[in-house]
């Protein structure tokens, strides 16, 4: 009984010093340790999964994605998964971020829609890769955050309108790429429209949580679409809240 007891304690003291540890570490990360965690990132979710271009690469290098992530989920930036970032939103997973940039095949001379600010991390990944990036957000408050980190990051190329996504940006289309990180159940008729002669649109489509990732290509003036992988991400909203 004594045994069992005194087993018990030391259970419980080893416990105690595991969650204290991990407490004291959690979001003090170096910014060394944090530069390792985003090479790995890059070499085993990245690279790995068979992202070749090298501008995408290394923009996922050089953007420090714990920036764009709630201060207590600093250790986890460079996570393979999607975090939280306030009003039900995500940051997408890394993997997601560059597949979705690197389908579009961006350049320096690539002006860039994209629909769904959240973070802005894919923004500030877009804006190392583009010459103009255009990006809108229905929140005000995740608008508002993101832009202003992004200025304080002097991504000069960047520009945050909130306001509703589905009707794009029509002012300064039309776009040469369009990305959109929310899903609606039909592809908005204004983004197609919005869409350059010979270029891309990658969008997810589909019910609350089960989509699949789509390219479009519009060629004399048709679309052309191409199934890429199946995706979940947050549903497109309009400014009640209702989805579309």
């Amino acid at each position: 009984m004594k045994k069992t007891i005194l087993k018990y304690s030391v259970f419980l003291s080893l416990l105690f010093i595991v969650i204290h540890i991990t407490k004291t570490m959690a979001g003090n990360e170096t910014p060394e340790l944090l530069d390792l965690m985003r090479e790995n990132m890059v070499q085993e979710q990245i690279e790995a999964r068979g992202i070749k271009d090298k501008n995408v690469l290394n923009a996922l290098r050089k953007v420090e994605r714990h920036l764009f992530v709630p201060k207590r989920y600093e250790s986890m930036a460079y996570g393979d998964f999607p975090l939280p970032i306030g009003k039900d939103q995500t940051i997408s997973q890394p993997y997601i971020v560059a597949l979705m940039t690197e389908t579009l095949k961006p350049d320096k001379n690539t002006r860039i829609l994209e629909i769904g600010t959240g973070s802005g991390y894919q923004a500030a990944v877009l804006a190392e890769v583009c010459k103009e990036v255009y990006t809108i957000e229905i929140f005000e408050s995740l608008g508002k955050r993101s832009e202003a980190l992004l200025t304080k990051l002097d991504y000069k190329n960047v520009h945050v309108r909130i306001g509703d996504g589905y009707l794009g940006w029509k002012e300064h289309s039309p776009f040469d790429a369009i990305i959109v990180t929310c899903a609606p159940t039909h592809i908005p008729q204004p983004l197609q429209d919005q869409l350059a002669e010979g270029g891309k649109m990658i969008i997810p489509v589909g019910a609350k949580y089960a989509q699949e990732l789509v390219l479009l290509t519009k060629k004399k003036g048709k679309i052309k679409k191409k199934r890429i992988i199946p995706v979940r991400f947050v549903p497109m909203i309009n400014g009640q809240g209702k989805t579309y």
